[in-house]
């Protein structure tokens, strides 16, 4: 079918730049994005996102439809609203210009247009508006009234008899109307005639998650579509727009195409191969050659398992910590993958100390799949600070090692795929937020789900997420189920009730509510304390993995448990006493306020090493470092060292305590603790041979440390404090103490707890109903029920704040982040002492802290604080502005005593403690 001169003049695209006039064609964008999103179809999406998107329908008619929506989502531009918009720059040659094309291509009359309501209807909503109009079914017409990140609330029934002069540039006059109309009918048979189509009849209706899967695949596809060059210096060209002398016949569309891609796809597709688990030698060889060690009983018994699974959806690994978990969940990565079509990985964690951890350990064992496949995997560490991680930064570049025929294959990351486009990157390990973020409604959301559908998600410490964070992760979990995607989930002391409600939440995304009809599960499978614990969801069945023969290196640990009531100074000696003879000892608090100052009080002559969240970010990096190649696996332990810090010390990080310390917290935390406890099988002081835990804060009958007791509530604390016992044994009591503490039926044997219990009951209640409010629903499964409304009642305001999204889900209070620096007599300087004027601007920018809560408790003093910072930024440092790295950042000076009075707060910040703050009028401190 030919493109008529009338089609060919209108435009999708222009700008100005250095005295350079371009365009581009509309014709010639959507066959870019047809040719672009056929491609991802045929060869980015996993074949389990393949299947997803296909539903009931074929591979040919899913292909269809692909290339369908491609073509059409940009028609709405064929419209005298959009047509008639001017340039951004307001270059009035260029908008002449192309006003002068459109006249020759008959459309008349436009210079004098004046359009009373053109913002009534946006180019993505009019697509919609027209292609309904002409029949296609609404399932698909929210996609294309969605494809700029958020669909119409309702069908737009009214839109073209409200606006008709926005598409026809007049309401009633059938002359000016007609080549409006004729090449709206043109494009969008040329639309169903290049996709496969014979008429509007043959385009089918889908359900809901077909419908968020296809329209994270149309937005990524437009965007591809959209970008002039992959890089910021404009050398490798993907979608560039021409110059004003040339039109839609000057481009051969198929080679702009093929030349597009050769630029962009990079990096190597992951094939996973099929694993011999269920012969004893093949799982010594598969861990020998990824670890260079054998599977431990429970490690071959849990991976053979799930080696056996024919539909797998949920995996969820119990085992004690220091067992290998995550050696079982990689591999069950690679298992899944195969029997699912997955063709990579999410692995989301608590923190990004513990994330940092996890990607070393992930990055090693991607590069051992990029050998064996000889390809280059791409992948990406998802948090704030990303760009502060050393190891992250040195990975190559995707375009820079591909075709090199001399790397057998490397890890490698790839520029496209950053801010939003983050979550599409095959490989990626990120703190548990980009996961919870499924959940919220938020603008662009279907290329978050469009990411994860194709992957293996892993979820690891899900015992650490609260009762507001549960609802995120459980939303979640129901859309991963409609989609397939296999779930690898692992904890240490998972709460029973927990458990089910995990294996609920796949089953009902999965299946529907009606899940039960369909389940077949062993008696007794929602009770069950037994430990270690395989739980695997096979299709609708539940099997679990209780038996784990064969001889354990792993020795049951006996721990002296002993409550400890002491002063700060007390406490603090009795420490050092424990360490007289040599030893590490770990001190673990609740509160950063409670960690300082203790910290203050170790003695001048002893090694101390403290982390809490109140450190700058490349301050905070370097103490993980320090403290992993200290204590971690095989790391050079000091003779004596103390190491004092917050909840960091209790998820994920491989690190080995000779004696510990603990406040009270529930009782699943203190477990955790006690995991970093004789962590490993090394040469300890004779003093502290037998592993000695010291729970602090216990100052009475049901009275706790005031901390503890803000941060965790009375009733898991006096259920914590009553079945604590004197002498606990690793790991045989580790699902005993977590289920009695969890479970209600315990409560009546610790007397006066219901006021406690109602207390907590109602928090819990008021935190659950608070995550649903900004919600997306629960997925719908029957065909035609559209995406109209999905994203309604969204919250607006974070929609382009990455760190405002993670808040929004973690339900984190709003606090500002500043750079410090030193600004002097003398002049302006990092807070080691080196000039600013003598540093990149990008170690500049990772000298970032949150400033504490209590100084922006309200909305009123965070934009008061914000007034006041700028500025201070502006005063000092006006040229920031204009810098790539530190653009937009806020400043706050330190002066030469490392102090700022800031907002009422005397600030004071040391690479010892971190930041400290003190209220003008109080000397007590904080």
């Amino acid at each position: 079918m030919e493109i008529s001169d009338q089609a060919a003049v209108l435009w999708a695209k222009k700008r100005s730049e250095d005295g350079y006039q371009y365009w581009l064609p509309l014709i010639v964008h959507l066959t870019d994005t047809q040719k672009t999103i056929n491609y991802l179809f045929t060869h980015w999406l996993s074949p389990g996102q393949q299947r997803i998107l296909a539903g009931s329908l074929s591979e040919e008619a899913t292909q269809k439809l692909v290339k369908f929506v491609g073509f059409i989502h940009d028609i709405g531009k064929s419209t005298a609203a959009f047509q008639t918009k001017k340039s951004y720059d307001h270059d009035d040659a260029l908008d002449e210009d192309l006003r002068s094309r459109l006249a020759q291509g008959g459309f008349q009359g436009l210079d004098e247009v004046l359009l009373a309501s053109a913002n009534k209807s946006p180019h993505a909503l009019a697509g919609e508006a027209i292609i309904e109009e002409l029949g296609v079914p609404e399932s698909i017409g929210a996609i294309v009234g969605g494809h700029h990140g958020k669909p119409a609330k309702e069908v737009p029934e009214g839109q073209i008899d409200d606006y008709t002069a926005n598409y026809y540039q007049d309401d009633v006059d059938p002359k000016v109307q007609e080549p409006w109309k004729d090449v709206q009918e043109e494009l969008f048979k040329y639309g169903l005639i290049s996709s496969g189509y014979q008429k509007v009849e043959d385009i089918p209706n889908i359900t809901q998650p077909q419908a968020v899967i296809l329209e994270g695949l149309l937005i990524m596809a437009d965007w591809l579509a959209s970008s002039e060059y992959l890089d910021r210096e404009q050398t490798k060209p993907l979608f560039p727009l021409i110059s004003l002398d040339q039109s839609w016949r000057d481009i051969d569309v198929n080679s702009r195409f093929r030349s597009a891609l050769e630029n962009w796809s990079v990096d190597d597709e992951w094939n996973p191969q099929r694993l011999d688990s269920e012969k004893l030698n093949s799982l010594d060889e598969i861990y020998f050659a990824r670890w260079k060690f054998k599977p431990r009983p429970v490690q071959r018994s849990m991976s053979r398992a799930i080696g056996e699974a024919l539909d797998p959806g949920m995996v969820i690994i119990e085992a004690p910590m220091g067992l290998g978990k995550t050696e079982i969940a990689l591999l069950a990565v690679e298992q899944l993958a195969y029997v699912t079509g997955s063709d990579g990985l999410f692995m989301g964690l608590p923190t990004q100390a513990t994330t940092n951890a996890m990607f070393d350990r992930v990055d090693d064992w991607l590069a051992g799949l990029a050998e064996l496949q000889h390809g280059n995997f791409q992948i990406k560490l998802m948090h704030s600070k990303a760009q502060f991680n050393k190891e992250y930064q040195d990975l190559p570049d995707a375009s820079s090692v591909y075709g090199d025929e001399d790397k057998p294959g490397e890890v490698v990351v790839n520029g496209w795929f950053s801010g939003k486009k983050s979550i599409l990157a095959k490989f990626t390990v990120g703190t548990i937020d980009n996961l919870l973020l499924m959940g919220l409604k938020q603008k662009h959301l279907f290329l978050r789900h469009l990411g994860l559908s194709g992957k293996v998600v892993v979820i690891d410490e899900v015992h650490a997420y609260d009762a507001y964070m549960n609802q995120y992760l459980y939303k979640a979990i129901n859309w991963l189920g409609a989609y397939h995607v296999p779930i690898v989930i692992l904890s240490a002391t998972l709460p029973k009730a927990k458990r089910n409600k995990l294996l609920e939440a796949y089953l009902v995304g999965k299946y529907g509510k009606k899940y039960r009809k369909k389940l077949a599960a062993p008696e007794g499978w929602e009770e069950t304390q037994a430990y270690p614990l395989l739980s695997i969801l096979d299709g609708s069945q539940i099997k679990q993995v209780t038996s784990f023969p064969g001889k354990s290196d792993q020795q049951p640990t006996h721990l002296q448990v002993k409550r400890l009531d002491l002063p700060d100074e007390a406490l603090i000696a009795h420490v050092v006493n424990k360490i007289h003879d040599g030893g590490i000892a770990g001190v673990i608090v609740n509160t950063v306020k409670r960690a300082q100052k203790l910290a203050q009080l170790v003695p001048g002559d002893i090694k101390l090493m403290v982390l809490h969240s109140a450190f700058l970010a490349n301050d905070r990096s370097a103490q993980e470092t320090k403290i992993q190649k200290a204590i971690g696996k095989r790391g050079r332990r000091p003779d004596k060292m103390i190491v004092i810090g917050t909840q960091v010390l209790e998820q994920s990080l491989d690190i080995d305590f000779d004696v510990m310390y603990t406040d009270i917290a529930p009782m699943d935390l203190i477990l955790q603790r006690a995991g970093r406890l004789h962590r490993h099988q090394i040469e300890r002081p004779a003093a502290l041979r037998s592993p000695q835990l010291f729970v602090m804060g216990i100052e009475g009958t049901n009275e706790y440390e005031s901390g503890s007791g803000t941060v965790y509530g009375q009733y898991l604390l006096m259920k914590t404090d009553h079945f604590l016992k004197d002498e606990i044994t690793l790991p045989n009591d580790i699902s005993p103490l977590v289920q009695a503490v969890y479970d209600p039926k315990t409560d009546s044997e610790i007397a006066d707890i219901d006021e406690a219990k109602a207390d907590f009951e109602v928090k819990r209640e008021k935190e659950k109903k608070k995550a649903h409010v900004f919600q997306v629903g629960e997925p719908k499964l029957k065909a035609g029920k559209t995406i109209h409304g999905w994203l309604s009642r969204d919250r607006g305001n974070i929609a382009n704040d990455e760190q405002q999204a993670s808040a929004a889900v973690r339900d984190i209070k709003e606090t500002l982040e500043v750079i410090l620096v030193q600004h002097t007599e003398e002049g302006n300087f990092l807070l080691d002492g080196r000039s600013l004027a003598d540093v990149h601007s990008k170690e500049i920018a990772q000298q970032i802290i949150r400033l504490p809560f209590v100084i922006t408790p309200n909305p009123d003093k965070v934009d008061q604080a914000i007034k006041d910072l700028e500025t201070l930024t502006s005063r000092y440092f006006s040229g920031w502005q204009s810098d790539v790295w530190l653009k937009g950042s806020l400043v706050l000076p330190l002066d030469q005593d490392f102090s700022v009075t800031f907002e009422g707060w005397r600030l004071t910040y040391s690479s010892k403690l971190g930041l400290k703050y003190v209220q003008e009028d109080d000397n007590r401190g904080r």
